[in-house]
């Protein structure tokens, strides 16, 4: 007799599937907003770029 725990599940394959989902979509914005700020911290952090100093032209 075969063992019944063993046997593919359908539903329970859909439900992995759309959980698997979720998960990455959830895991992609999380680390897009963390690269963010990140960036934001890094900009509020760093010094103003020095403004070109008016010359002659050439």
């Amino acid at each position: 007799m075969a063992n019944p725990w063993l046997k593919k599940n359908p539903i329970m394959s859909m439900w992995l599937s759309t959980a698997n989902r979720v998960a990455g979509t959830l895991r992609g914005q999380a680390t897009a907003q963390a690269r963010r700020r990140v960036k934001a911290a890094a900009d509020a952090l760093a010094p103003a770029a020095p403004k070109a100093k008016p010359g002659r032209k050439r």
